[in-house]
């Protein structure tokens, strides 16, 4: 399943006073760097976890609806089902109604369910349907869990630090074991 970002996050989970606050920076000649790093970390620790932290709408992408009646929908968590789409060949898009579909919001990754005979397969071979989504924990930076802000407190933090993207010793600078830990929790692992 292919997911194309329809609408970034309005916010960073984390704001530049904060993260300068951390970094103990007091000046704002290297605040365009700190702004990249904490965008760059968030969407590092998004990759990592398969979660959209802040709230933000996806498409998913599907060839035909799987005969188990259920698709997984990531990322997670899913907050809401915007819509569901059939492709013709010519890409035209039939709407379907979304009371023919169940979400269940509460696992990671969510579960869209469906009755399978209730639906048509697309008349294209390759992403025939089209599922719209809103995902992540809320507009806020209060939303989103402290762990994994502080994770990205941390890793703006060891990237500021290191600027550089290979130690000395020639091997690549890898990414902090607590970073790693704070986010461990709320990784959603591949079924």
């Amino acid at each position: 399943m292919s997911a194309i970002l329809l609408t970034p996050p309005a916010a960073e989970p984390l704001s530049l006073a904060d993260a300068r606050d951390f970094l103990r920076v007091a000046h704002d000649d290297d605040d365009d760097a700190i702004a990249a790093l904490i965008a760059a970390a968030r969407l590092h620790i998004e990759a990592h976890t398969r979660r959209a932290l802040i709230t933000q709408n996806w498409r998913l992408v599907r060839d035909c609806w799987p005969a188990s009646g259920t698709l997984t929908l990531l990322p997670a968590p899913a907050r809401a089902l915007e819509a569901v789409r059939l492709l013709a060949v010519d890409g035209a898009a039939q709407e379907l109604d979304l009371d023919a579909f169940v979400l269940d919001a509460a696992a990671a990754p969510a579960r869209l369910r469906f009755a399978r005979d209730a639906l048509a397969q697309p008349a294209r071979p390759f992403a025939g349907i089209e599922i719209d989504i809103e995902a992540g924990y809320g507009a806020a930076a209060t939303d989103v869990p402290a762990p994994l802000r502080h994770a990205i407190r941390l890793l703006v933090a060891h990237w500021y630090e290191n600027r550089a993207l290979v130690k000395a010793s020639g091997e690549v600078a890898a990414i902090p074991a607590s970073v790693l830990s704070l986010v461990a929790p709320y990784r959603v692992a591949s079924l």
